[in-house]
């Protein structure tokens, strides 16, 4: 029985080792959501941290704050969905691999 215990202390051990790398590897992916057929660009992280926003000169108008606005929400938006996908595609592989062959999911 000791022998079983240790085991399944190893596997859980073993476990949160990789869940923590997963989770290493999903902070440093990036992804990049447009909008304004590319006027407007966000950079998010895997763990749906905004790194970074480009807008394109040309679209800075001073008159039309509210378009530019809409565009960086909407880029924002698509970042974020992004991110969460990936970081969520990413979780799961790593649950996978932890899973005895052929165990449903």
């Amino acid at each position: 029985m000791a022998e079983d215990m240790s085991e399944v202390l190893g596997r859980l051990q073993g476990l949160q080792e990789q869940m923590a790398k997963a989770q290493d590897e999903v902070a440093t992916i990036q992804v990049t959501g447009e909008s304004g057929g590319g006027v407007v660009k966000v950079t998010a992280s895997g763990n749906q941290q905004i790194l970074k926003i480009e807008i394109a000169k040309e679209i800075v108008d001073p008159n039309d704050i509210e378009m530019l606005e809409d565009l960086v929400l909407g880029a924002v938006n698509r970042a974020l969905e992004r991110a969460s996908e990936v970081a969520s595609e990413t979780m799961s592989a790593a649950a996978r691999s932890l899973l005895p062959p052929g165990f449903p999911m």
